[in-house]
């Protein structure tokens, strides 16, 4: 037995404030790192063929397949997205059949991908995966897909992940990526499982939570009685129990997946635990026909863009694959006369790692961030017939009716992210509380989210005035 000495208290990591993907820093950099990446951004579906190099025996019924693709080139995705499956279920020479699972894995190791599969005995596909996809097996993919995923860039980072079954599975990928970046994050996970071992993931979680202080997990068992020796919540979700593991709930974004009839009871109790609809997003796991419509729409659109990059490539694929960087330079920066130029993104601020993420009062510190409420007392710039009111920065923006509301709000000094500035990525999504815009989007945004007020201001005009949380 080694002797590893007294066991003292662990410090807390000293943090920079907020979480950023890594690919940010590189989408904000000069145009030559930033058309690089471009070809690899986790906005652009792919058809791909992919293998299996690992499964793992999961609780609950599911199985880890752990992938690469064939091409040997990583897959570029964000943290919750999903990837759409071909399966030869009825034989190689007949038509095979789609099935869309969630990445389990965090975009941060690249190199191989996860998805996790539950078994349902009475399925047509998952039972066929459970018993031929092997380590070995080549499966034809499209992906990433979903507008279901982590923010680019978040200062606060103060997230509520809710998960039944498997639904923990983009939850999951969410709670690795956060693990494997640094920055200041408070993370609430609550996972309802129908049984004591049906909880996939429970050592890695135990284990994230017991190292990572910015990441808390509970479990819940749902209806079932409490079995001895059971440490964890028992009963289905309530008020009280998200008041219980959360109780600023209403200052979180939530991030919730699971069956249809857990995320519709998910949203009447968020909303009566005061969090708005704006700061809730869903992945459904089944649902009505209008849920599947929108789910098949989403895929079909993923679809076409695909077919599109491919038949770019394939006109000038000479020209294509020389504008791409050697090995490893995907990331190269910039230069001028005097050395490399940084890359640019969240400002590398130090933060305390004795400071509280929420204000004494209870509410979230979001600092310099405060929302304003007095849109008469806004310096106003620009010109144009209609007024964007920005309420976080403090500025009204004169603009034409034909311009888009990105380029506006980013040349007076709006601070809002955006990666492929065609409708695509979702990284630019903020909320709109008035005002009416057209917007024409490529699959960033979902039918939902449109009707909660949010909005992609990058292939957006307004039609009136507008007022911003931006």
């Amino acid at each position: 037995m080694i002797d590893l000495g007294t066991v003292t208290a662990a410090q807390e990591p000293q943090r920079i404030r907020g979480l950023e993907m890594p690919w940010n820093r590189v989408m904000g950099s000069t145009d030559g790192p930033a058309g690089a990446a471009r070809a690899l951004g986790p906005w652009n579906p792919q058809e791909l063929m992919a293998e299996c190099v690992e499964t793992v025996p999961e609780g609950g019924g599911m199985i880890t397949f752990v992938f690469r693709r064939f091409d040997g080139a990583p897959l570029a995705f964000r943290p919750g997205q999903y990837v759409n499956v071909a399966f030869p279920v009825n034989g190689e020479d007949q038509d095979a059949v789609d099935r869309s699972y969630s990445l389990s894995s965090s975009p941060t190791k690249p190199w191989t991908f996860n998805i996790t599969v539950k078994c349902d005995p009475k399925g047509q596909v998952s039972p066929w995966v459970h018993a031929n996809v092997k380590p070995g097996t080549v499966l034809e993919m499209l992906g990433p897909v979903g507008a279901f995923h982590l923010p680019d860039v978040d200062r606060r980072a103060r997230y509520l992940l809710l998960a039944a079954g498997a639904g923990i599975t983009p939850i999951m990928s969410m709670v690795r990526t956060i693990h494997s970046l640094p920055g200041q994050a408070d993370v609430v996970v609550l996972y309802h499982g129908a049984a004591a071992g049906d909880f996939a993931f429970d050592q890695e979680l135990a284990y994230i939570a017991s190292v990572d202080s910015r990441i808390k997990v509970f479990y819940s068992l749902g209806d079932r009685s409490k079995p001895e020796g059971w440490e964890g919540l028992t009963g289905r979700l309530t008020a009280a129990m998200l008041d219980e593991v959360a109780p600023d709930a209403n200052g979180r974004q939530v991030y919730a997946c699971g069956p249809e009839g857990y995320l519709n009871t998910a949203t009447d109790l968020l909303e009566k635990v005061g969090v708005d609809d704006t700061s809730i997003h869903m992945e459904f796991f089944s649902g009505d026909r209008q849920t599947v419509l929108e789910y098949q729409a989403e895929v079909a659109l993923a679809v076409d863009l695909a077919e599109e990059i491919a038949e770019e490539i394939a006109d000038s694929a000479e020209d294509y694959y020389e504008s791409q960087p050697t090995a490893f330079g995907l990331y190269e920066p910039g230069y001028d006369a005097e050395g490399t130029l940084p890359a640019t993104g969240l400002p590398l601020e130090t933060a305390d790692p004795d400071a509280s993420l929420v204000a004494p009062d209870g509410s979230p510190d979001v600092g310099k961030e405060v929302a304003y409420t007095d849109i008469s007392s806004f310096d106003t710039v620009g010109t144009g017939s209609l007024t964007l009111s920005f309420m976080r920065t403090g500025i009204n923006v004169r603009i034409d009716p034909a311009e888009h509301i990105l380029g506006a709000a980013q040349r007076a000094g709006v601070r809002i992210g955006a990666n492929c500035r065609e409708g695509m990525c979702g990284s630019c999504k903020v909320v709109k509380f008035s005002g009416e815009v057209e917007m024409n989007h490529q699959g960033g945004i979902r039918a939902r989210e449109i009707e909660a007020g949010k909005f992609l201001p990058c292939c957006s005009t307004a039609r009136t005035d507008l007022v911003i949380d931006a």
